[in-house]
């Protein structure tokens, strides 16, 4: 079992910077991969990004990658996405979510392979 809580969201400037942040509680954090998710008002729920067990696999959505950064320290049991250069669309909850991959480097993008979510955090963006 894994338990997430998410953090750091809020409200920031167009081109401004936020990271949040996701605490996981249980064993072996390194055995799942991580995801980031986020669902804007009236939209679908989209993928952000995901990096293996490892950390040493990244994806990105491909229209992010050049803003959003994905990292974690298993140290901690800690996942963050670093947001820079914020757009008013960027405006969603973000979830952070984890998927039991074992040792392998497998980075998930679709959200049914994610068995543990978060509650959320709200990111706005203002214009």
């Amino acid at each position: 079992q894994v338990q997430l809580v998410e953090s750091g969201g809020g409200l920031v400037q167009a081109g401004g910077s936020l990271r949040v942040s996701c605490a996981a509680s249980g064993r072996a954090f390194s055995a799942y991969a991580m995801g980031w998710f986020r669902r804007a008002p009236g939209k679908e729920r989209e993928f952000v990004a995901a990096t293996s067990g490892t950390g040493g696999v990244e994806h990105y959505a491909d229209s992010l990658k050049s803003r959003f950064t994905i990292s974690r320290d298993n140290a901690k049991n800690a996942v963050y996405l670093q947001m820079n250069s914020l757009k008013p669309e960027d405006t969603a909850i973000y979830y952070c979510a984890a998927a039991a991959v074992g040792s392998s480097n497998y980075v998930p993008m679709n959200p049914m392979t994610y068995g543990y979510w978060g509650q959320g955090t709200q990111v706005t963006v203002s214009s």
